[in-house]
């Protein structure tokens, strides 16, 4: 993902809510948003080229997203980011206990950060600059290339737009979440972060939404977590220039 805002403990039905944007590049092959065969209980896109995932979930209440962090100053190399999410939801950890455990190693993989949910807690961490942690507390947060809640303006909008859909009463129509992440204008010079890629490049990644021939958003997300361990994950498509290709809703848990 590349940017993300997320509600929690923050509404009455559900005890998550998610959206957020995954930006790559076109031709990496991915799988679409489906039951894991060789996950039992993940429900989460694939990455074919590393085998990981950019976000999932899973039959335990628990859901794990990853970004990557556009720092130059450190090589882009070391361990696939979206292991970090896959593995979770594969383990048997808690969100704060995973966090904590993955301190140590966290130097081993490319620039990344990572949201970690279950029923009882969530979690971030990140690598770059240097490796940090936090428990977020009950709220809306925020999250694109940069540390947890740094407020670059795509990511503020998103937080914003999250926050007027639960005041609204927002339950499982996702519409105004799905209008949020389709956002594709670009933001005013001074206002833009300073990432090192020159400023034509800032002000086309400054979108929530990418239109790109070879390089764009590729999924829309939204998670909605429920306080009674029930929930869906709806996944929108978009293909080149930012023509869409498919969409999928799974309802939680997955029946077998």
């Amino acid at each position: 993902m590349c940017v993300v805002a997320f509600a929690w403990d923050a509404h009455p039905r559900w005890r998550l809510v998610l959206a957020g944007n995954r930006d790559e590049f076109h031709a990496r092959p991915t799988a679409p948003l489906a039951p894991w065969d060789d996950g039992p209980g993940i429900v989460a896109g694939r990455d074919l080229e590393a085998g990981g995932t950019w976000l999932g979930v899973d039959g335990r209440g628990r859901c794990a997203l990853v970004t990557n962090v556009r720092d130059f100053s450190r090589p882009q190399d070391g361990l696939s980011r979206g292991l970090l999410a896959s593995d979770y939801l594969r383990g048997d950890e808690g969100a704060a206990t995973r966090a904590h455990a993955l301190l140590a190693a966290a130097p081993d993989y490319r620039p990344f950060n990572l949201l970690l949910f279950d029923p009882q807690d969530c979690a971030w961490v990140g690598n770059a600059p240097g490796v940090r942690m936090a428990l977020p507390g009950a709220g809306v947060h925020v999250l694109s290339n940069a540390q947890l809640d740094t407020p670059w303006p795509k990511a503020e909008a998103l937080g914003v737009a999250l926050g007027r859909w639960i005041d609204a009463g927002g339950d499982d129509l996702f519409e105004p979440l799905f209008d949020a992440l389709a956002d594709d204008r670009a933001w005013p010079d001074e206002r833009l972060p300073d990432t090192g890629i020159g400023l034509e490049r800032e002000r086309w990644l400054s979108s929530a939404f990418i239109r790109g021939q070879a390089y764009g958003t590729r999924a829309s997300t939204v998670v909605a977590l429920g306080h009674d361990g029930t929930g869906v994950v709806v996944e929108r498509r978009w293909g080149a220039m930012g023509t869409a290709i498919g969409q999928t809703r799974i309802e939680l848990p997955v029946a077998r």
